[in-house]
C-alpha cells in the first residue's frame, strides 16, 4: 500500500531531491525563508496563496495538493472563511467540482456560512461558472427551504437559467419548479423573472402558461411604471434599475399575449393586444434607449399586424408583408415560418416567396447557433416547426424528395431537443405520405427512428 506524504513532507522531499535550500526555494517562489521554514516545520497553517506558490515552484498541476490541503488545513483545524474562500475559487478555477463539494459540506451546518456560500454562487454564476455556481445554489436553497426568503427565491431563479436548454421537457420541469418562488423576488428581478419564464413557455407553445405569466408581467410594469414617474416628480430615484425600460416590459407582455392569441386561433384578440403596443405615444422618455425601444415595438406591431391577418386567412396582405420584411434580415425566417403555416391551412401557392428567399432558408436550415433577437432555445422550436411547416408544403406539392428531407431534419432536431410532440407529428406526417417514399427514403427514416427510439432508451 502506498504511503501518501503530507504537503509538508513532499516539499522536504522535493528539497532534498533538488538540492535546494529554504533560502534558495523561497527566492524561487517569492517567500521570505522564515515562512518557508515554518511552513516545512509544521508551525504554519499554510494559505491558498502559499500553497499555489510552493505548487508552482514544484512544478506540480495548481491542484495537485487539495485534496492534501482539505485535509490538513481544512478538515483539521477550525474553519475559517477567510483561508476558505480562496481556496473554494480555486476548486471553480480549476474545475475540482468534488473538492468543492467536499468543503462546501462542511460549512452547511453552520449558520454563518449559506449567505457566504449565495453571495459566492452570484459572482462565480456572473463569471459563467455555471456548473459550480448551481451546485453552491441548490445547497444554500436547501439550507434555507423553510426561511420563504428573498435568498432563496434568487437561488431558484439562478437555477432556472442554468437549467434551461435545448431539451423542451427539462424545460417544462424547471419553468414549473421555479413559479411558485416568482414572487418571492424583489419588484425589479420580478420582471426579468416573469419575462423568461414566458419566453419559455413561448418556445414550449403553452399558451395559458405564456399568457399567464406575460399578463402579470405587464401588470407588474404598469404599476413600476407610474411609481417611477412619481418618483422623478419629486426628483428622486435611487431604486434599483431594470435591464430595459419600465414602458418596454409593458409593451413585451401585450407583444407575447398576442402570439398565444395567434395559438389559441384568436386572431381578432391578438391584433387588440398589437394595437396597444403600437401606440406608446403616452411614454414620455425621450432619452435615446427609449426612443430606440419605442421605434422597435411600432415596427413589429407593422409586420405582427401583417402575420396576425395572414394566420386568419387574408391573403390580400401577403405582398406587403414579404416587401416589409425583405429589408429586414432577423424577420425573414419567423415570417417565412408564419407564411408556410398559413399557405399549408389556407392552400396558397408560395412557390414565388420560398424562391426569393431560399438562400436564406439553406443558411437558417444549415446554421447550429443562432444569436441575436431569439434566445437559442426558441430558435430551435422555430427550426422545428419552420422545417415540418415546409415539409408539409413540399410534400403536398408532389414534391417529396425535398419534402421528405426537411421532414427527417424536423424529426431529427425534434428528437434532440426531446420534443416528443413534434417528433410524433413528423413520424404522423411519413406515415400518410408513406406510399410516396422510394425504398431509400424508407431506409433512412427506418435507421432515424432506430436512433430516436435509441435515444429514447
Amino acid at each position: 500500500m502506498k504511503i501518501t506524504l503530507t504537503i509538508r513532507g513532499e516539499l522536504e522531499q522535493y528539497l532534498k531531491q533538488k538540492g535546494l535550500s529554504m533560502t534558495e526555494f523561497g527566492h524561487i517562489i517569492g517567500l521570505n525563508v522564515g515562512t518557508v521554514s515554518s511552513i516545512v516545520t509544521g508551525n504554519r497553517i499554510l494559505s491558498v496563496n502559499q500553497l499555489d506558490r510552493i505548487t508552482a515552484g514544484m512544478e506540480l498541476p495548481p491542484d495537485y495538493f487539495y485534496e492534501r490541503y482539505i485535509e490538513e488545513c481544512i478538515e483539521e483545524e477550525p474553519l475559517n472563511w477567510r483561508r476558505i474562500s480562496p481556496f473554494l475559487y480555486g476548486c471553480v478555477e480549476h474545475d475540482r467540482l468534488d473538492c468543492l463539494q467536499r468543503v462546501v459540506f462542511l460549512l452547511l451546518d453552520n449558520p454563518i456560512y449559506p449567505s457566504l456560500l449565495f453571495e459566492m454562487a452570484e459572482h462565480i454564476y456572473r463569471d459563467g461558472h455555471k456548473e459550480a455556481a448551481a451546485f453552491l445554489y441548490e445547497n444554500v436553497a436547501e439550507s434555507e427551504k423553510h426561511q420563504h426568503s428573498e435568498r432563496l427565491a434568487v437561488c431558484q431563479y439562478r437555477l432556472f437559467t442554468i437549467r434551461i436548454g435545448d431539451d423542451q421537457e427539462k424545460n417544462y420541469d424547471a419553468a414549473v419548479q421555479f413559479e411558485p418562488y416568482v414572487e418571492r423576488l424583489d419588484e425589479i428581478d420580478q420582471l426579468e423573472a416573469l419575462k423568461d419564464l414566458a419566453n419559455t413557455y413561448r418556445s414550449l407553445r403553452k399558451w395559458d402558461k405564456l399568457e399567464l405569466f406575460a399578463k402579470a408581467m405587464g401588470d407588474k410594469a404598469k404599476i413600476q411604471y407610474k411609481l417611477e414617474q412619481q418618483r422623478h416628480h419629486v426628483n428622486k430615484d435611487n431604486s434599483k434599475k431594470p435591464n430595459f425600460p419600465l414602458f418596454a416590459y409593458w409593451a413585451f407582455s401585450h407583444l407575447l399575449r398576442a402570439e398565444a392569441c395567434q395559438g389559441r386561433k384568436d386572431y381578432e384578440q391578438a391584433l387588440q393586444h398589437t394595437y396597444a403596443y403600437a401606440d406608446l405615444s403616452w411614454v414620455n422618455a425621450t432619452d435615446e434607449t427609449a426612443l430606440k425601444w419605442k421605434r422597435q415595438y411600432e415596427d413589429w406591431a407593422v409586420v405582427n399586424t401583417f402575420l396576425t391577418k395572414l394566420l386568419s386567412g387574408d391573403k390580400s396582405v401577403l405582398p406587403n408583408y414579404v416587401n416589409y420584411i425583405s429589408s429586414r434580415k432577423d424577420e425573414v425566417l419567423p415570417a417565412l415560418d408564419i407564411i408556410l403555416e398559413a399557405a399549408n391551412r389556407y392552400h396558397f401557392d408560395v412557390d414565388i416567396i420560398l424562391k426569393q428567399f431560399e438562400g436564406e432558408i439553406v443558411s437558417f436550415l444549415e446554421q447550429k447557433k443562432v444569436e441575436g433577437l431569439y434566445t437559442q432555445r426558441f430558435t430551435t422550436e422555430r427550426y422545428t416547426h419552420f422545417s415540418r411547416e415546409l415539409a408539409i408544403y413540399l410534400l403536398r406539392k408532389g414534391r417529396f424528395s425535398d419534402g421528405f428531407a426537411f421532414l427527417f431534419s424536423c424529426l431529427e432536431r425534434s428528437a434532440e431537443a426531446n420534443n416528443k410532440i413534434q417528433a410524433i407529428r413528423c413520424m404522423r406526417l411519413f406515415t400518410h405520405f408513406k406510399e410516396h417514399a422510394s425504398a431509400h427514403t424508407k431506409a433512412v427514416y427506418g435507421n432515424l427512428i432506430k436512433v430516436v427510439n435509441e435515444d429514447e432508451e
